[in-house]
């Protein structure tokens, strides 16, 4: 009756470590391409180089910050997630954990 009670408790607690493994991943991968969009060397610096102005750049950044509002809106609601839904969330903790280990490596992003 012991061993069945401490199977379940491994792994309840195995189950909610690994979850907070991802949600530090995802949120490291979304903070982390917020970032790269939008600083002064980011990704929309490089594209449009430094003509793009500073009203432009804020627009992009509140609609990137929209977009990710509007996907975390049902992220936590396992009934619905599709496959583009799991697609999302692996890559963005992909994305974390690139962006962790750079930030380890190098110090910075």
């Amino acid at each position: 009756m012991t061993t069945i009670r401490l199977k379940q408790e491994l792994y309840s607690f195995a189950q909610t470590f690994w979850s907070c493994v991802l949600l530090t991943l995802v949120l490291g991968g979304i903070g982390g391409t917020i970032y790269k969009v939008i600083s002064p060397d980011g990704w929309i610096a490089l594209a449009f180089g430094r003509s793009l102005s500073a009203g432009a750049a804020a627009l992009g950044s509140m609609a990137l910050v929209g977009a990710l509002a509007w996907f975390s809106r049902t992220w936590g609601d396992p009934t619905n997630r599709t496959l583009l839904w799991h697609f999302l969330i692996w890559s963005f903790a992909a994305a974390g954990g690139l962006y962790l280990a750079q930030l380890w490596m190098k110090g910075t992003l």
